[in-house]
């Protein structure tokens, strides 16, 4: 079919206007996270509707001999497999139903296309416990009416003339939005998922009118930076920080008791899918509540927890010059990924057939209790590339350039997957991906280093030139309590720790410019562990620059807070010094009682106070 749409409307026909619709709504990504204020102000609905709707467009390539129902039970899998966000994961559901309305059927009809648009549309609603007008829920509702109205009306109605007064219908039911939701009147926009549904459909109609296909857009172009939008008004009524997402499948899931339990943990949730796979959207403060809760239900997969704070953070953040990213092998301080809108990805922990997002799904405290009383050691596995492509994504579109701190190529391939997910990445901004050539507290001091000179207002090129100085010359250094855990995950042979034990000594592990961790010497003694690694690294830290500091302890403040008094004696040139807990980098191999100190020399402008001005 190459021409306009008359009658009928087989599987080539909805492939073509469902391409063209798609590749409109890619082209408005930018605009409709501009005007993203419901149900959280994070400005990303463009970017999770682009991401849910392009993960189709392989499907659509190649149907001159495909089923119409066949298709669109494709459609509907990949959707709910990709599906991002709220109304993502809406769509995908409309999509579910229309697929179950087509079953065998080889074309549409206007009328069954009516019926399977109506209900794909009682699946949109179905999939939300508490479904809301002047969403996307009433253009949806909207289309599904115009279009069975049509079809009951005039039994012979063409497929152009159809989409032509649905259009009329839904883009009355958008400007009826602000009038619906009190935090769109205030921000003085429409509802961005209500939008992007709306452009859906008008790029369709660009095929079944007309037989042109909406070309694929270049995201190479930003917005005209005079279009600006009042997004200050709070987004709904979520107080909730983390966006969750992952999919259930099984057998019989009972979705009612399972989006019963859902809706006691948290808001905005969406349950799509079917009795063999559903896909749970919600948001929570604790992420892991979902997982558990889901595991009772079936197998659970693509676990993934958005912080939606941070993101609210960065996309109304005008003054930072660059966005600072790093993966979550690298150990920073709570006040400092906060003060500084450090973004994270987090690496996947896996203790024996149970998965955690680090520290995200799993705190340190809970990490190291069960490092100590699980049988099975865990295995630390660098980001899904989906993680790294969707915050990629999101932050390409809201700043010129993305900094991606990387734990080191050497112990990780973190680094290759964060490359390969930015050579797919289609949005404005730039992404550079830099090797940190560190883990732990090493890498979160150049993490946190990159993030000081953005909010200075220093440029990306300055920084990455910063940060290529100062890379060879940041170090972590590390002593563990226990050899045992270093054993059990295969980084030391058993003998080494007979023979520690013997001598009564502790291995120092340092990285090394070239990126490598490796062992750099012995201390005499367990009790004085701490005050004798303060004065080792006091021997190896130069002595002639200001100096940043940042101390990791594996569930021991106490000796956190030693070694920062001991280095405090030993090092009186610390220009900045902090402590925070120590993730998986090095807590995986050094278990409980591992400390971990990071030292950079200080390159910034300081305060009175040693803080970047």
């Amino acid at each position: 079919m190459t021409g306009a749409v008359a009658t009928h409307l087989n599987a080539d026909g909805l492939a073509r206007a469902l391409r063209s619709g798609i590749h409109r709504v890619i082209d408005e990504q930018d605009f409709l996270n501009r005007i993203n204020v419901f149900p959280v102000a994070d400005g990303d609905t463009g970017t999770n509707l682009s991401l849910s709707l392009g993960a189709a467009l392989p499907l659509l390539d190649d149907t001159e001999e495909a089923h119409l129902g066949t298709l669109l039970a494709k459609i509907a899998d990949a959707l709910l497999d990709s599906s991002r966000g709220n109304s993502g994961a809406i769509v995908a559901q409309f999509f579910q139903g229309m697929s179950d309305s087509a079953g065998e059927i080889s074309r549409f009809t206007t009328y069954t296309f009516g019926k399977a648009a109506e209900l794909g549309s009682e699946y949109a609603h179905d999939a939300l416990e508490k479904p809301r007008e002047g969403t996307i829920l009433s253009i949806i509702s909207a289309f599904a009416s115009s279009i069975r109205h049509q079809t009951v009306r005039d039994k012979e109605e063409r497929f152009p003339d159809l989409i032509g007064e649905s259009i009329v219908a839904i883009e009355a039911a958008l400007e009826e939005t602000p009038e619906q939701l009190d935090v769109l009147r205030k921000a003085g926009v429409v509802d961005a998922g209500a939008k992007g549904f709306v452009t859906l459909i008008k790029g369709m109609a660009e095929f079944i009118v007309d037989g042109t296909i909406a070309p694929k857009p270049d995201l190479k172009q930003l917005f005209d930076e005079s279009m600006s939008f009042d997004t200050s008004a709070e987004g709904g009524d979520s107080t909730y920080r983390y966006c969750t997402e992952c999919i259930v499948n099984g057998t019989e899931i009972d979705r009612r008791k399972l989006r019963e339990s859902l809706a006691e943990i948290g808001d905005s949730l969406v349950l799509a899918g079917t009795k063999r796979k559903a896909k749970i959207h919600i948001h929570v403060d604790e992420p892991e509540e979902v997982f558990e809760l889901a595991r009772g239900f079936g197998e659970v997969s693509a676990e993934k927890a958005d912080d939606m704070h941070r993101q609210h953070t960065s996309s109304h953040n005008s003054a930072r010059q660059f966005a600072v990213i790093a993966d979550s092998a690298a150990d920073i301080a709570d006040e400092d990924l906060e003060r500084l809108d450090i973004h994270m990805v987090p690496l996947r922990i896996q203790f024996g057939d149970r998965g955690y997002l680090d520290k995200v799904s799993i705190s340190a405290d809970e990490f190291f209790e069960e490092l100590r009383t699980n049988p099975n050691h865990p295995t630390s596995s660098q980001p899904a590339p989906g993680d790294f492509r969707r915050q990629f994504q999101f932050l390409a579109n809201h700043f010129s350039d993305v900094l991606a701190i990387t734990v080191t190529a050497r112990v990780s391939g973190t680094y290759q997957a964060a490359h390969s997910a930015a050579e797919r990445i289609d949005a404005p901004g730039r992404i550079r991906i830099i090797d940190s050539l560190n883990a732990s507290t090493g890498q979160g001091l150049i993490a946190v280093l990159a993030a000081e000179c953005s909010a200075l207002g220093m440029g990306a090129d300055e920084t990455v030139a910063l940060l290529e100085r100062v890379i060879p010359e940041t170090r972590a250094y590390a002593v563990v309590a226990d050899l045992r855990y270093a054993v059990r995950g295969g980084r030391v042979p058993g003998y080494v720790k007979t023979i520690a034990g013997m001598l009564r000594i502790t291995p120092v592990l340092r990285s090394s410019p070239d990126g490598r961790v490796t062992s750099s010497g012995f201390l005499f003694g367990r009790k004085r562990r701490i005050r004798a690694l303060a004065r080792y690294i006091a021997k190896d830290a130069p002595a002639d620059e200001p100096l940043a500091v940042l101390i990791g302890h594996a569930v021991c403040p106490e000796d956190a807070i030693e070694m920062r008094e001991r280095l405090e004696q030993e090092l009186p040139n610390i220009a900045r010094m902090s402590i925070c807990e120590l993730g998986t980098a090095f807590g995986v191999h050094g278990g409980p009682g591992t400390v971990v100190v990071g030292i950079q020399p200080w390159r910034l402008p300081r305060n009175g106070d040693g803080n970047a001005k």
